[in-house]
């Protein structure tokens, strides 16, 4: 039982990345196929792909490299958690590194980017920060 799936989705993330794998298989949830397609729309991953074994779900994310042992991930922050939940107004969402990075957000339209909570004028709960 995980308490914080999102957290173990971008620590699985970032363990495969930083031992340098191609891909890495995560347990499945609807809101981690969301954030999947997300990274993949931002460029920060190749795609994924939803399987099945023994009666589980899961995503295997194929993860993107630069050159060969630099990955275009270069972090991922988890903000806000079970224990603080952290929410900003469309006015508060924050620039992640001076913009060069994405903030990704739930809001009542679902999961967006920051830029995409702010050109649709919502808020929301700050879930992580990618750059």
């Amino acid at each position: 039982m995980n308490t914080d799936p999102i957290a173990d989705y971008l620590t699985r993330l970032r363990n495969g990345i930083m031992a340098g794998h191609d891909s890495v298989v995560i347990p499945a949830s609807s809101m981690k196929v969301r954030l999947s397609a997300i990274l993949k729309q931002e460029g920060y991953i190749h795609g994924f792909k939803a399987v099945e074994h023994e009666g589980r779900n899961y995503l295997i994310v194929n993860v993107k490299y630069v050159k060969p042992g630099e990955p275009v991930i270069h972090g991922l922050k988890r903000i806000s958690s079970p224990g603080l939940r952290v929410y900003a107004g469309v006015k508060e969402i924050p620039e992640v590194h001076g913009g060069l990075g994405i903030a990704i957000l739930t809001t009542p339209k679902g999961l967006l980017t920051g830029k995409d909570a702010r050109k649709q004028n919502l808020g929301g709960e700050i879930l992580a920060h990618v750059w």
